[in-house]
């Protein structure tokens, strides 16, 4: 009997449907728009690709957007300046620089200089520390769109036994966090661990997070699982996950696409998060007028 397909498209919509909705009641009252500043450094047609989408996501929740072209040759310190005056500039609520930049930039010089207020990708180690240790603050947006995947699923998470293949800062790691705050019971399989498809087969739910075509086939796969697969690999064959889906099909209870899957909620969790720090820098601007009126 096949699993039960995943649809992330659909699911994707409906939480970005829910996010017009809320930025609509946001703005009546009496919140102000919220605004995302994208930055995109150097010619890549994928990464135009990218923030076009998202522009025009932003569009359609009723999000304003802010957008900064710059040229390959565009400098290290020049993009950190640019991206510190999106910090300080309170017309921006979230600030997303499409990665990765041209070679001779550092990403993680450029990820520091994002103020964590502003960090809609999650990537801060603000955020990140915020994430580990249980406490309110922005999340990756892939890891993110997982749970929500999960929860359409209908799949438990209260003590079920989560395994995520892959321990990258992008998914692996902010969603050990994630699920550890749903009290799933979480292992972390990556390149060196023993006896992969042993380690796997224990899932309730298994993630695929890794970015290599088909790892995983259906001898990883427990039988009614639910198995998410994070990979977008470009092989010659066209788009393929890291989990051979004909395969897993067959085993799982419930299983992503690819495409199809995770990947559209990237998006749609992005504007959810451009919400939730327009709504948090909102509240933190009336509590420091009530804090000055008090004085």
């Amino acid at each position: 009997m096949s699993a039960q397909i995943i649809d992330g498209k659909q699911v994707s919509s409906e939480v970005r449907e829910r996010v017009a909705g809320e930025v609509a009641g946001f703005i009546a009252d009496g919140g102000h728009q919220p605004v995302l500043a994208t930055v995109l450094v150097g010619d890549d047609p994928a990464s135009h690709v990218y923030v076009a989408n998202k522009l025009k996501a932003c569009e359609a929740a009723g999000i304003g957007s802010v957008h900064h072209e710059l040229p390959a040759e565009t400098s290290e310190r020049d993009l950190i300046t640019l991206v510190r005056a999106l910090g300080d500039d309170d017309g921006i609520d979230g600030i997303l620089v499409q990665l990765p930049p041209p070679d001779h930039i550092d990403p993680d010089a450029v990820i520091a200089a994002i103020n964590p207020a502003k960090d809609v990708d999650g990537l801060t180690a603000t955020n990140a520390g915020l994430l580990a240790g249980g406490r309110p603050g922005l999340v990756p947006c892939t890891p993110a769109g997982v749970i929500e995947l999960l929860d359409h699923a209908g799949t438990p998470l209260e003590g079920a036994e989560a395994v995520i293949v892959g321990r990258s800062n992008l998914v692996g790691r902010p969603l050990i966090s994630l699920l550890l705050g749903r009290n799933a019971t979480v292992t972390a399989a990556h390149s060196r661990t023993r006896d992969l498809a042993g380690v796997c087969r224990r899932a309730d739910v298994l993630v695929a997070a890794v970015g290599v075509p088909e790892l995983l086939g259906a001898d990883h796969v427990k039988p009614g699982a639910t198995v998410i697969d994070v990979g977008i690999n470009r092989t010659d064959d066209g788009l393929k996950g890291d989990v051979d889906f004909e395969a897993a099909v067959e085993v799982a209870g419930a299983i992503t696409p690819v495409p199809g899957g995770v990947g559209p909620m990237t998006i749609a969790m992005l504007m959810a998060n451009t919400l939730t720090a327009a709504r948090a820098r909102s509240a933190s601007r009336a509590a420091g007028q009530a804090r000055d009126h008090a004085v």
